[in-house]
């Protein structure tokens, strides 16, 4: 049998690391878990931590990237295979009901960015990921509509920014109110894609 080489060590190490803060910061919180308990659970000595990131924020960083991709399959995996626009919009009414306000995730959001505020460079980083997030959100609109034949009744961009924010707000309050319904957040969607009739003319 092979061995593995010292890059593919580092990068198992590393994926170890984010799977196991992933976990620890959903679970217990991102201010309370140390790096020496990460590390301790995942099987390393705190020198590795910082072999492969600099700072707990870096870590932080990385594993809310994860958690984003994470949602991001669950999403398509929900709506995958469905063509009609009612269709994908009752599973996205379930998706969202099930992961918009998890309380792992919106507190590990909430918790990330006000604790890092500080940090050199952070709110930079933060915005360029909540542009690219934008810019997918809008992309995806785009794409739908044109596989829909249909003409936006805004552009893609706006569209995204008030879905992301409305998601986001619903999310922090659903976080604490679990009862608060996403029907706002389906509805938003609903005025994007499905035809609306045309006003009757009256003689």
């Amino acid at each position: 049998m092979s061995r593995i080489s010292r890059k593919e060590s580092h990068a198992r190490t590393r994926e170890a690391l984010v799977t196991t803060a992933k976990q620890l910061f959903l679970e217990q919180g991102y201010n309370v878990t140390s790096l020496e308990k990460v590390a301790t659970e995942a099987g390393f000595s705190k020198g590795a931590v910082y072999s492969n990131f600099g700072t707990k924020y870096e870590l932080g960083l990385a594993v809310l990237d994860a958690v984003r991709e994470d949602r991001v399959v669950s999403l398509a995996a929900a709506i995958d295979g469905l063509t009609e626009v009612e269709e994908q919009l009752d599973a996205f009414a379930v998706w969202a009901d099930a992961n918009i306000g998890d309380v792992g995730w919106t507190t590990l959001e909430v918790e990330f960015a006000t604790s890092n505020r500080h940090v050199a460079g952070a709110t930079a980083q933060l915005a360029e990921r909540r542009r690219a997030v934008t810019a997918a959100i809008a992309d995806l609109i785009e794409r739908q509509a044109a596989d829909l034949g249909l003409t936006l009744p805004m552009p893609a961009e706006d569209a995204a920014v008030t879905l992301l924010s409305l998601g986001i707000g619903l999310g922090v309050q659903r976080a604490f109110d679990p009862e608060l319904p996403i029907t706002s957040l389906v509805d938003l969607l609903r005025q994007l894609y499905v035809r609306q009739p045309a006003p009757q003319r009256h003689e």
